[in-house]
């Protein structure tokens, strides 16, 4: 039988058990929207812009592990997914997106909303497609979810010129992919097990230093038995929060910039650094000089080109996080480093988180009954700012997939659709978006499409009427010269809420929190809540530029 194109597509995504589609329709795109609408089994959520559709694709990926999947037209539609291709891809996230293209015909002639939209994502996808041959498009979707989701996952563009969409071929769907050249690595190699066995044997101090390649392969079991197994503590990336259980008493919490002291403090002072899963960035390693200086580094992970790349590495291991612990768990023996635990409780109590009660309604505050509402159970989506990093210090997560974040671009705008899309792929959850006052502006027309959706998400502004993270910034590096971070319009959020049908609330003091928080949360349906929180709180602990970990200051 033979079918179109787009009728094949729509086939395809079904082959893929794609539950729902998240996109933006546009003329280049029309036929694969037109084969859709004879689908049953495919929900399409119409965002309000189509970079919402790629965040929300995003967070729906995130909480599910599946392969997320947006679309959008040709030109303007296509560019406006770029931001939300390059966060996935630094964060390594699994979607495969679908863009509209002018006729091949009429490539390259700068026709009406014709971009290269092949050559601007090249660099920030893991793999991407223009599809000129109409009978490829089934193996080119195969293929594009299996590169999504496999190795390291990463976003996958499959551009479809609109001729090719409307062409007819006889569908046949692949059973199995053939790709020369892509074969991830998943078992590390036996000998090297046996040596970071031996010098976990061998350690008095070691931490192990996880980040998001644990949640992605779904490690966080293998990652908590190896902890308990040899008494080591676990220091978070901001990715690989909800990896580790945030009230177990070996977790040192975040690490880096805005890390806790306590872990910044026992990376110095490790003698072993077990990193799994992660990519030894800036914001976690600061200067590169004066990061774990008494350490022997191990470093798995599943990208061979993340190992070495910033710090040097004494054991190297290519492999799955998952995989490889479930080999070396069985070469290792219950450890008493009770010397070394107690050093760490030491630094806990020596360096605590804290904040000041004076001065007006504090975030931190609010993050922590935040925690006391939820006992860790819920989805916690954010944008980008100081907001972020109190969620990511005083919000104790216990399941991994339970943080929603824009962790490598730092992409304000992120949160509320990636709540949507959050909320969509996990129903039975209780979902809330932690956000701030510039970053829900960014793309607070998804409102829209969270209230058509039916989607019950809890949206906390912490309201300081600033771009909060520039401000601090600017008051260290700039020496208090604040330019264009506050904000002399404001948008009154509650009369914002009741526009969309919403129910509003504004709190302005700690007694509002705690007496009007819980209800608020566990009341059906969505809300918006306007914090009105002091203006020149800023987040600590830091880490100056050219500083090392262990030199944070107290900035509050």
């Amino acid at each position: 039988m033979e079918i179109t194109v787009a009728e094949a597509l729509i086939r395809c995504l079904e082959k893929e058990n794609v539950e729902v589609v998240f996109g933006y329709p546009g003329g280049a795109i029309l036929p694969v929207y037109d084969a859709l609408y004879h689908s049953s089994r495919i929900r399409h959520v119409l965002v309000r812009h189509e970079q919402g559709a790629v965040h929300a694709a995003d967070g729906y990926a995130r909480v599910t592990g599946r392969v997320g999947v947006c679309m959008a037209t040709s030109g303007p539609g296509a560019t406006n997914l770029v931001t939300g291709i390059a966060n996935a891809y630094m964060d390594s996230i699994p979607l495969v997106v679908f863009t509209g293209q002018v006729p091949t015909s009429q490539i390259g002639t700068d026709a009406f909303q014709e971009v290269d939209i092949f050559g601007i994502t090249m660099p920030v996808t893991k793999h991407n497609y223009l599809v000129k041959d109409p009978q490829r498009l089934p193996a080119i979707v195969k293929n594009a979810f299996h590169i999504a989701s496999t190795g390291r996952p990463g976003p996958v563009l499959v551009d479809l010129p609109k001729d090719v969409t409307q062409s007819v071929i006889s569908f046949k769907y692949p059973g199995t992919v053939k790709l020369r050249g892509y074969k991830p690595t998943y078992r590390g190699h036996p000998a090297k097990i046996g040596e970071i066995a031996e010098l976990i044997r061998k350690s008095k101090r070691p931490v192990i230093y996880a980040g998001g390649g644990v949640v992605a392969s779904d490690a966080a079991g293998e990652l908590l038995q190896l902890a308990e197994t040899i008494s080591a503590p676990v220091t978070n990336t901001f990715m690989g929060l909800a990896g580790f259980p945030g009230d177990h008493p070996l977790f040192l919490g975040m690490l880096g910039l805005h890390g806790t002291r306590y872990a910044n403090l026992a990376i110095t002072e490790c003698d072993l650094l077990i990193g799994l899963g992660a990519r030894f960035d800036d914001r976690v390693t600061m200067n590169i000089n004066a990061f774990a200086p008494q350490a022997t580094v191990i470093h798995i992970d599943i990208d061979p080109a993340e190992i070495g790349k910033i710090v040097n590495v004494h054991v190297p291991l290519v492999g799955d996080v998952k995989t490889v612990l479930q080999s070396l768990l069985p070469q290792l023996e219950k450890t008493d480093r009770s010397a070394w635990l107690a050093r760490i409780r030491e630094l806990k109590e020596q360096h605590p988180l804290s904040y000041s009660r004076e001065g007006g309604l504090k975030p931190q505050f609010i993050i922590e009954q935040l925690w006391s509402c939820t006992r860790g159970n819920a989805l916690v989506a954010t944008d980008v700012g100081q907001h972020q990093m109190w969620v990511a210090q005083y919000y104790r997560f216990k399941e991994p997939r339970t943080l929603v974040s824009s962790g490598g671009l730092g992409c304000m705008g992120f949160g509320l659709p990636a709540a949507i899309g959050a909320s969509i792929g996990r129903p039975d959850a209780k979902v809330v978006l932690v956000t701030g006052d510039g970053s829900i502006q960014m793309t607070m027309q998804e409102l829209g499409t969270m209230i058509e959706q039916g989607v019950p998400a809890k949206i906390i502004i912490l309201n300081n009427h600033a771009l909060g993270m520039v401000r601090q910034l600017q008051e260290f590096y700039c020496e208090g010269r604040y330019m264009s971070v506050n904000f002399r319009f404001h948008p009154d959020f509650e009369a914002l809420a009741k526009a969309y049908g919403i129910p509003g609330h504004t709190l302005r003091t700690e007694e509002e929190v705690t007496s009007r928080l819980p209800g608020i949360i566990e009341a059906p349906g969505a809300a918006i809540v306007n914090c009105l929180v002091a203006a020149e709180e800023n987040v600590s602990p830091m880490v100056l530029a050219g500083k090392g970990i262990h030199e944070a200051i107290d900035c509050s």
